[in-house]
């Protein structure tokens, strides 16, 4: 549940959390939550639950986004919790709370906590279990398997970790059958196979910001070039993957067309980056591909998602 930037200059040498200075705000806690990733977990998860077939009642539906965004904050709030030590040392990560020494790691703990286990029981208790399970398996990947065993062992902890940041449009599906279908499946795919370009696209500019503070990300590991070929293999599945929800009736011309020409421009980026390999503009072709990769995804999802809404609207 599958990371978002918050930009500020830390000292070229170890930077430590210190202490609150000041009470935590409210705003502080929302920080820890990652909205931005916030953001495309409930676009994600809402596609599931409107795409699935039957219905939900709305007030279910309002329950089971706010549960989902509420558990996808607990994992950014976990995840900042144990990184704590290593956000303070990041360009990209320093001004986070803990390193700003406005929120403490203890309270970022409690934080996480109890929202991961307020909205699994919720959405358990209120909508159905299956959701509710899966909904404990995303946080759980997030910050066991990702957060805890595999970001500072292997360069491959993307690849295996980006299946949390997965799990969202399944969870959706979930909540209004009550069960996994191939559907949910192949939403969960695209998510899973756009995580790798996506992330190795900013560890290539952020190379140094990992090093530094020892995560074995690819380019550290690999070095560039090899990072470079694998976002092209990744990027060259991903783009007919994402066309396959028109092929099993998921989504329509809309979504078709869309797929089609953003994959192409998602090839073209991919491309780029291992064409373009020094200094600034090797930097700058990997921040395009970045960019590009959020808008693509989003895309993808509100074109499903507008899809399904007419559908359900107009009969």
């Amino acid at each position: 549940m599958s990371r978002s930037s918050a930009e500020a200059v830390a000292d070229a040498g170890m930077v430590l959390p210190v202490a609150g200075s000041n009470e935590p705000t409210v705003g502080d806690f929302v920080q820890l939550m990652k909205p931005r990733v916030m953001s495309l977990v409930v676009l994600t998860a809402l596609t599931g639950i409107v795409a699935a077939p039957g219905g939900l009642h709305p007030v279910l539906g309002l329950i089971a986004i706010l549960c989902i965004a509420v558990g996808a904050g607990a994992s950014g709030a976990l995840n900042m919790w144990y990184d704590a030590d290593i956000d303070a040392n990041m360009q990209r990560t320093a001004a986070r709370p803990i390193p700003r020494g406005q929120v403490t790691a203890d309270e970022a703990l409690s934080f996480g906590v109890v929202l991961s286990v307020g909205s699994v029981l919720m959405l358990g208790l209120l909508v159905n279990w299956v959701a509710g399970g899966l909904l404990a398996l995303t946080i759980a990947f997030y910050i066991f398997v990702y957060t805890m065993w595999l970001k500072r062992r292997t360069p491959q902890n993307i690849v295996i970790g980006g299946a949390a940041g997965a799990f969202p449009p399944m969870v959706g599906w979930a909540a209004v059958t009550g069960g996994i279908s191939l559907e949910s499946v192949v939403l969960f795919l695209i998510i899973f196979f756009w995580t790798p370009p996506h992330f190795w696209a900013l560890a290539l500019y952020r190379s140094r910001d990992y090093e530094r503070v020892g995560v074995p990300m690819l380019p550290v590991v690999a070095g560039p070039a090899a990072t470079r070929r694998q976002i092209m293999i990744y990027s060259l599945i991903l783009a007919p993957l994402a066309v396959v929800p028109w092929f099993i009736g998921l989504g329509g011309i809309s979504y078709l067309a869309t797929s089609v020409g953003l994959g192409a421009a998602f090839l073209y980026y991919a491309w780029k980056v291992t064409q373009v390999t020094e200094g600034r503009e090797g930097d700058a072709a990997a921040k395009q591909l970045f960019l590009f990769s959020i808008l693509y995804l989003f895309a993808l999802f509100i074109v499903l998602l507008v899809e399904h809404v007419v559908a359900k609207v107009m009969f």
